[in-house]
């Protein structure tokens, strides 16, 4: 009887933990772009689904991240893991392609409610800002 009491604390004490951290995550959902004027040329949206716009390419390659999803216009992820401290979240995500799958790391700065920087790992000089495009 008294293991499975231990067992029941242990167990609330980690659903507690996950719900408090998921409370505080730091909202990333939505369609990013380097350049906002450009949103509605590269992104769509109907009804409550976010998508590419058809065929426009020439206006960068942002991404949208729902949920545990990013999409890009080549590439689909799930993200595996999510860690936060302070502005930077590390994603740890499983990408697939019409020609492969690769887990890649993705370290986002967040700068703002509407402003993300990539970060690459091994090149302290390489980011790309993107902004969130009001949809």
């Amino acid at each position: 009887m008294e293991r499975s009491v231990f067992a029941g604390l242990m167990i609330l004490t980690v659903l507690t933990g996950v719900t408090s951290h998921n409370s505080q995550a730091a909202d990333i959902d939505g369609a990013w772009l380097s350049d906002t004027a450009f949103c509605r040329k590269v992104f769509e949206k109907k009804g409550r689904q976010l998508s590419f716009a058809k065929g426009l390419r020439a206006f960068g390659n942002g991404f949208i991240i729902e949920g545990n999803q990013i999409r890009g216009r080549v590439a689909r992820c799930t993200i595996q893991t999510r860690r936060e401290q302070d502005s930077v979240i590390n994603l740890i995500a499983v990408c697939s392609t019409d020609i492969a799958i690769d887990t890649i790391q993705f370290r986002l700065r967040v700068e703002g409610p509407n402003k993300l920087v990539r970060e690459f790992a091994g090149m302290p000089d390489m980011e790309i800002a993107y902004q969130r495009c009001p949809m």
